[in-house]
């Protein structure tokens, strides 16, 4: 192999076979892509030699066995991607450990088991994290709150392209004795609103944590409204109880929100009203009851997004809430009374004013009007003489 070789890209082929395990000859790798190939056995232990390398992507083969620890010599990767693949034992420790420098970690589709390793929530510049479809349990640990970058609003891109292309351009310097201004052109396949889409050469505007698809039981972490720049949030397919955290709605960046196939229980949190920027919403197949709440344009989600839940009701699922008939009679039972309250008072003012024009129609004149007053008495006069 070629000694100052800074860049590897053999992604999108057919090869077969085992990777080699000759990696301390390229002590000088910035980027490796074996991506989407059909490459088989162990990582080998001699990657762990690539002291340099930044990004590692093995995404879509056949591997097998666990990450070798080597790997925690490639303190530099801001982005490890071995996503569907078939590899197994625990996620290690060692990775938020010693890659704190990591923004992407893609794991999904594999055979990963045990609980998710506290120290994990080392990853302070972490921005996508994807640990879904594995035979991860236990509690989703408290400290996802420790996730900096996505507790916040805004991403700093000066510092995130610092990161990932300043050391790259430096080293390329040192080899090849000129700067270039992007030494690799990032392809990341991530689930986005339940669809796989792929990002070319992104922004990382990206935040979004996926842990869908295992067995991961206990209540939400309330930490996790912390993470106020969190764009996308996935935990279906996994034993979590308890009850949606009520401050959800402080995740004011989310697009996407996935909390489906569960066993959450409670009232669906009003505060979810108030994510105006909520594309996607999936709360079905759990135990939630109650109204879902009204307000903004939480109405304008379909049905599916709530079945499944048996004590839920709404329009949204065409299901009338316990005591809103009674209510209604209530209301049509008071609408009626208001309405004959309506008829007799109308009558009785009908009476009044009639009674009223008849009096001062015929009497008024005689008592105000002198000439009529004679008049009147003497016809008074003449019929009672007559009737004598």
């Amino acid at each position: 192999m070629v000694p100052y070789l800074a860049t590897l890209d053999l992604s999108n082929n057919q090869i077969k076979g085992q990777i080699p395990d000759c990696w301390q000859s390229l002590n000088q790798l910035l980027f490796l892509d074996l991506s989407n190939n059909e490459l088989s056995g162990n990582i080998p232990i001699s990657m762990g030699n690539l002291f340099k390398l930044e990004a590692l992507v093995l995404r879509n083969n056949k591997l097998t066995g666990e990450l070798p620890s080597s790997l925690k010599n490639c303190t530099n990767l801001f982005m490890l991607d071995v996503g569907e693949n078939k590899l197994s034992g625990p996620i290690p420790s060692w990775l938020g450990e010693s890659m704190q420098q990591l923004i992407i970690l893609n794991m999904q589709g594999n055979h990963f088991s045990e609980h998710f390793p506290i120290q994990l929530c080392y990853l302070r510049h972490i921005q996508l994290l994807n640990l879904s479809r594995n035979k991860l349990s236990k509690a989703i640990p408290a400290c996802l709150k420790n996730f900096t970058i996505m507790s916040e609003k805004s991403i700093n891109r000066t510092e995130t392209q610092r990161l990932i292309y300043e050391y790259n351009t430096t080293t390329y310097w040192e080899i090849y004795g000129f700067f270039v201004s992007l030494a690799y052109s990032l392809d990341i396949t991530w689930v986005w609103k339940g669809v796989e889409q792929e990002f070319r050469d992104p922004q990382l505007n990206l935040k979004s944590i996926d842990l869908s698809s295992n067995n991961f039981t206990g209540e939400i972490p309330k930490e996790v409204v912390c993470l106020v720049g969190l764009v996308s949030l996935n935990l279906s397919r996994n034993n979590l109880s308890g009850e949606i955290p009520s401050e959800i709605g402080n995740l004011s960046s989310l697009e996407s929100l996935d909390l489906s196939r569960n066993d959450l229980h409670g009232r669906i949190p009003s505060s979810l009203s108030q994510l105006d920027f909520l594309g996607k919403l999936d709360l079905s197949y759990n135990s939630l009851s109650g109204r879902i709440p009204l307000g903004r344009h939480l109405q304008t989600f379909e049905g599916s997004s709530f079945e499944g839940n048996i004590d839920l009701c709404g329009e949204e699922i065409n299901k009338s809430c316990p005591g809103e008939n009674r209510t209604a009679k209530a209301e049509a039972a008071t609408e009626k009374d208001e309405d004959d309250s309506d008829f007799f008072e109308a009558l009785y003012m009908s009476m009044g004013v009639g009674f009223f024009v008849g009096f001062w129609g015929l009497l008024g004149p005689i008592l105000i009007w002198k000439p009529w007053r004679i008049a009147y008495l003497s016809f008074l006069n003449k019929l009672y003489q007559l009737l004598v």
